[in-house]
């Protein structure tokens, strides 16, 4: 797994690569706020062939462990996505960081698959 972080004004908008074999297999897509000290994952992309494998249960884990004392939060509506947000103790619900609405017009989060 790597991490490619941008620019830290404001929250951050990064992107967890999911990496097997020198092949980007998945990612994960969040923002960060060290302000209200909370992350929100706004997109999660799994290659089929790795579902039900623990790669997504991994990639939780690995934020967690990267930027230890924030609360979790999703923004993902899937199925798929809720049931793995649900087994990590994730809460669904809609960013409420203040300072979210400072992010750039293209930080928006991207399309979520599950």
């Amino acid at each position: 797994m790597s991490t490619h972080i941008p620019d830290t004004s404001g929250p951050g908008e990064e992107c967890l690569l999911l990496v097997h074999v020198r092949q980007v297999v998945g990612q994960v897509h969040y923002r960060l706020c060290t302000y209200c000290a909370q992350g929100v994952i706004t997109a999660l992309v799994i290659d089929e062939r790795f579902h039900s494998t623990g790669l997504g249960t991994r990639a939780l884990s690995h934020l967690r462990a990267r930027h230890p004392g924030l609360a979790w939060r999703s923004s993902l509506r899937k199925r798929t996505a809720r049931d793995l947000l649900r087994r990590m103790r994730i809460p669904m619900s809609a960013p409420t960081c203040p300072h979210a609405s400072q992010t750039s017009p293209g930080s928006a989060p991207v399309l979520a698959s599950g």
